[in-house]
């Protein structure tokens, strides 16, 4: 009788398996809405232009891909492509640009990093996070310092806070 068991036990265990794979088989995420990534650009544009600065900001979802990209008239030709690329730095090292850039700094661990194609070792990208979850990342370049391109970075997620919050 109790080898019985067991081997009814092996059996339904057997069968439920493939169901138990198959619902963790996929993942569902959330996304920023293009809207959304576009409010934030404008709103860190914004506030940059208000300090005197001409910059370019980029917004990419939570996989790296640029979603939204706008530079100012007269910011620099490099600052496009540089600020998608600290959005980029931000989103795939899970890390915000500034924070990497001591940490990668020479004779640290990590240092290695920074010969990472596309990597942007200063400041100005930031995580856009809801529920605990990364959503996207933006970036700014143009500004004077690092410092001052997270300002308008964070300018940006403040401005669509309350949408991406669940």
């Amino acid at each position: 009788m109790k080898h019985a068991f067991l081997m009814i036990l092996a059996a339904v265990s057997c069968l439920a398996a493939p169901a138990a794979i198959a619902q963790s088989a996929t993942h569902s995420v959330r996304v920023l809405t293009p809207e959304a990534a576009t409010k934030a650009t404008q709103a860190a544009l914004a506030t940059c232009r208000q300090q005197g600065y001409q910059v370019a900001v980029a917004v990419v979802d939570r996989f790296g891909v640029a979603q939204v990209m706008v530079r100012d008239r007269f910011a620099g030709p490099h600052t496009p492509e540089t600020a998608i690329n600290k959005a980029w730095t931000a989103v795939s090292f899970r890390g915000n640009t500034t924070d990497l850039a001591k940490a990668t700094q020479a004779g640290q661990p990590s240092s290695g990093i920074r010969q990472v194609p596309r990597f942007i070792g200063v400041g100005g990208g930031l995580l856009i996070e809801a529920g605990g979850s990364i959503i996207g990342a933006i970036g700014v370049s143009g500004a004077p310092t690092g410092d001052a391109d997270d300002g308008c970075a964070k300018a940006g997620i403040a401005a669509i806070k309350d949408e991406i919050e669940l």
